[in-house]
């Protein structure tokens, strides 16, 4: 009987430092996704800073949304407004913030993409809701909502602020 009461409570112990140790690791790993929560807010406050310094010196008037995206059209259209689900046809000339163009539909033509739903940046999808046919506009989309983290692996680098220069040329 002492030996089982004697494996009882060692089993006890052991359960407890497990429970305990695995407790630590919780915590930890809590602490880590803190952390890394805390880092992300701060790059987007800075990169938010360094956008604005980027409007105030060209003197734009912008719009900014919610998500940080912001945008001004510049030459009003007179179509109609686009949704999601539609099809928009554009030409653009997409470039970083440090004024390198690295993208442009003036050697291919314009290029179409369905709103809410193509492979383009999450970005682009909202501010194209904020158009109507026949709009110009410059759209600046911050990395949070363009292609964050990881660039697009061709041209655009990480974390990196994309200014789109776009018509909306067509709805379908």
């Amino acid at each position: 009987m002492k030996k089982y009461i004697f494996l009882g409570t060692i089993s006890f112990f052991i359960t407890s430092c497990m429970n305990s140790q695995e407790k630590k690791n919780e915590m930890s790993q809590q602490q880590i996704k803190e952390a890394l929560i805390d880092v992300n807010k701060k790059a987007i406050e800075q990169e938010s800073i360094q956008i604005d310094g980027y409007i105030n010196r060209r003197n734009w008037d912008v719009v900014k949304t919610g998500t940080g995206l912001r945008y001004q059209i510049y030459k009003n259209g007179s179509g109609m407004m686009a949704k999601p689900g539609m099809k928009a046809i554009v030409e653009y000339e997409l470039s970083l913030i440090n004024g390198d163009i690295i993208y442009s539909t003036k050697e291919k033509g314009a290029e179409q993409f369905t709103i809410g739903e193509d492979h383009v940046e999450s970005g682009l999808h909202e501010a194209i809701c904020y158009l109507k046919v026949g709009d110009k506009a410059r759209i600046i989309i911050p990395s949070h909502l363009a292609h964050g983290l990881v660039g697009d692996f061709k041209k655009i680098p990480i974390r990196s602020t994309i200014i789109y220069d776009l018509e909306l040329k067509e709805l379908k």
